[in-house]
């Protein structure tokens, strides 16, 4: 006695372009429902999916049919068109492999049936085959027609920041400039490669004057480096690694995109891992930011290479911020003329002392084999020093300034009670820390 057919009515259209003339889900279901009520189909479940057929076992509701299949649940699959079902090798396989095992038992389309035999499963296979054949020849000519179109200086894909696509019939046919936001990009660049901006300051500076994507969004940081990389700018674009010359009108030089390359591979700032002395020692006298130190290279007429320290504003709070940068040397000297000035903390840099002071006569015996003096520490307990010696105090502050590793001077930094400030060059005393300088 023949086993009763259950069908499984299957309905899909790809997600992707390239099948938007493929007849749509509710028109599948439509005219398959049509049919089983003609032909007395029984129809125990339906399953709608979305998706490309292009890879195997990438289709989570034609994995959850097979194994339902498996399952004995149904026996039969009814679908528009054997493309519906597979446009790969695997998943046809599949298919054939459930027919051979005699659990799927017929498969019925619009125009025609496949049962398990030879020739039908030999007929689906075709079928099928032929599905994948025109998938494959529809990805080669596509590929073709972008490499043609990059060949007329057209760049596939929607067009960057400061440009706009002029389609014709879903078609790229120009890319023009887009008025409203070209300038605010032409003066990224100009920023970045002649202000030396960076990333982060140029999305400050964005974002304050209100700055927005055509599809009203501000401009994400990594949009921005990503803009600042992209040679279309200046006249040329890569596609798929090859470079080719564009027809649309540039926005900027060839040699204001190469200065940003450079301004955007220099060395990363390493300050904190190399501990400058002085980090965090001031704010900056104009807006209020932090000052930072930074390290300079400089190539020497006669080969080797000379390094200075310059201490500037970060800019974090006023973008144009333009207190000029000062050396650490003339830092040091602008300190040291500033001690007695400087209200000092007189218990923490005594003990900084008396430490400095153990630490030598340690040196004396361990590694010299001297004498180890421990007596000549009493003086220097805290409870001895009556009154505190602010005069020794200063002129320990004074000798690590001068001479100190920029451990240490980060060290007698923590004993300074004094605020500083630095404008136009020029460190001076904070008369109110709690004062909050206003901008320019």
């Amino acid at each position: 006695m023949q086993e009763k057919l259950k069908y499984c009515l299957y309905a899909r259209k790809s997600s992707e372009s390239d099948e938007r003339q493929t007849m749509s889900i509710d028109s599948q279901i439509k005219e398959m429902l049509t049919l089983a009520k003609r032909e007395s189909i029984d129809v125990v479940e339906t399953k709608r999916e979305s998706h490309s057929a292009k890879a195997s076992g990438s289709r989570p509701l034609f994995v959850e049919i097979l194994k339902e299949i498996k399952e004995e649940k149904y026996n039969a699959i009814l679908t528009w068109a054997p493309d519906r079902l597979s446009r790969n090798a695997g998943d046809l396989g599949s298919l054939v492999d459930l027919m051979d095992q005699g659990k799927l038992l017929k498969i019925q389309t619009y125009s025609q049936s496949f049962t398990n035999s030879p020739n039908e499963k030999f007929l689906l296979m075709i079928l099928c085959s032929q599905a994948k054949l025109e998938n494959d020849n529809r990805g080669v000519n596509v590929k073709r027609g972008l490499k043609a179109k990059c060949e007329m200086g057209i760049r596939p894909g929607y067009a960057p920041l400061g440009y706009l696509n002029i389609m014709k019939n879903d078609r790229i046919r120009e890319i023009i400039i887009d008025k409203e936001r070209a300038p605010f990009v032409i003066q990224i660049f100009e920023k970045v490669g002649n202000e030396h901006y960076s990333g982060r300051m140029v999305k400050r500076w964005l974002d304050r004057i209100g700055f927005t994507t055509r599809s009203g969004k501000q401009l994400a940081l990594s949009k921005i480096y990503a803009t600042l990389k992209n040679s279309f700018y200046y006249g040329e674009f890569e596609f798929s690694g090859v470079l080719y010359k564009g027809t649309h009108e540039p926005l900027i030089s060839h040699d204001l995109f190469m200065k940003v390359q450079r301004q955007l591979i220099t060395t990363p700032k390493t300050w904190k891992k190399n501990g400058y002395g002085f980090r965090g020692i001031c704010t900056c006298g104009r807006c209020g930011a932090q000052v930072i130190p930074e390290e300079k290279h400089k190539k020497l007429k006669y080969g080797g290479e000379a390094s200075y320290i310059y201490y500037h504003c970060t800019r974090t709070v006023d973008y144009d911020c333009d207190e000029p940068y000062i050396t650490e040397q003339d830092l040091i000297a602008q300190l040291l003329n500033l001690i007695p000035k400087i209200k000092i903390d007189e218990a923490k840099i005594t003990q900084q002392i008396k430490n400095d002071i153990e630490r030598f006569h340690k040196l004396r015996s361990e590694v010299l084999h001297q004498e180890y003096l421990s007596g000549n520490l009493e003086e220097f307990e805290l409870s001895a020093v009556k009154p505190r010696n602010t005069e020794m105090a200063k002129t320990y502050l004074e000798h690590i300034l001068k001479t100190g590793s920029s451990s240490d001077r980060q060290q007698i930094l923590s004993c300074l009670k004094t605020k500083f400030v630095l404008k136009d060059r020029v460190i001076s005393i904070l008369q109110n820390p709690k004062h909050i300088i206003a901008i320019n």
